[in-house]
């Protein structure tokens, strides 16, 4: 991957280094958020195994939505960042023909499963649910499997989530509308070490 020098890492140039680190076949997720370059580290078998099962939650609530893992989202006031998100809950079809980094106006969920990474904390629990809420997404599902506790935002009201709900691994959970699902997350326990 080539590296960015004496220039100041804007949104176009980080979607061209995007761009760049996928033709090089680079097993690297990029993202664009707060002014910073970040890192995802690559999706474990437990990470995979909890976005399928939610999923498939989402799509016996509702089979005209479909999460979306991975889809690239143009987030943060004036959609200046690049986010992509673990899942992204939209109806089936509203990212077509928008390329890699697609708007944010049809999501109703964003979800994040912490990983193994060295700036998980910044990023997924302070930087994301901020650019979250400035992009105006109704729900920021992050399932913390650090804390064994899944964290629930909604009510963005254009700087951050107003209502935050914390349940620990075991109890039931609401999902706010626009989601309106009830999520029992004791099965978390399995693919959590």
């Amino acid at each position: 991957m080539s590296v960015v020098e004496d220039r100041v890492l804007t949104q176009d140039v980080f979607e061209e280094l995007a761009r760049s680190a996928i033709r090089a076949g680079e097993a690297l997720r990029l993202e664009f958020v707060n002014g910073k370059l970040g890192v995802k580290a690559v999706p474990d078998g437990d990470h995979g195994r909890i976005i399928e099962w939610l999923t498939r939650l989402c799509m016996q609530a509702d089979p005209n939505r479909w999460l979306y893992p991975e889809q690239g989202l143009r987030v943060e006031t004036y959609r200046k960042g690049n986010a992509r998100p673990d899942g992204t809950l939209a109806r089936s079809g509203a990212f077509v023909g928008q390329g890699e980094w697609a708007g944010p106006d049809d999501v109703l969920m964003v979800v994040e499963v912490t990983s193994c990474d060295e700036d998980t904390d910044r990023r997924v629990r302070v930087e994301k649910p901020r650019a979250y809420a400035e992009t105006g997404i109704p729900v920021y599902l992050l399932i913390d499997r650090d804390s064994c506790e899944v964290k629930v935002h909604s009510g963005p009201d254009g700087v951050r989530y107003e209502q935050v709900v914390t349940v620990p691994y075991g109890k039931t959970v609401t999902l706010p509308g626009p989601v309106g699902i009830e999520l029992d997350t004791e099965p978390l326990k399995s693919w959590t070490r």
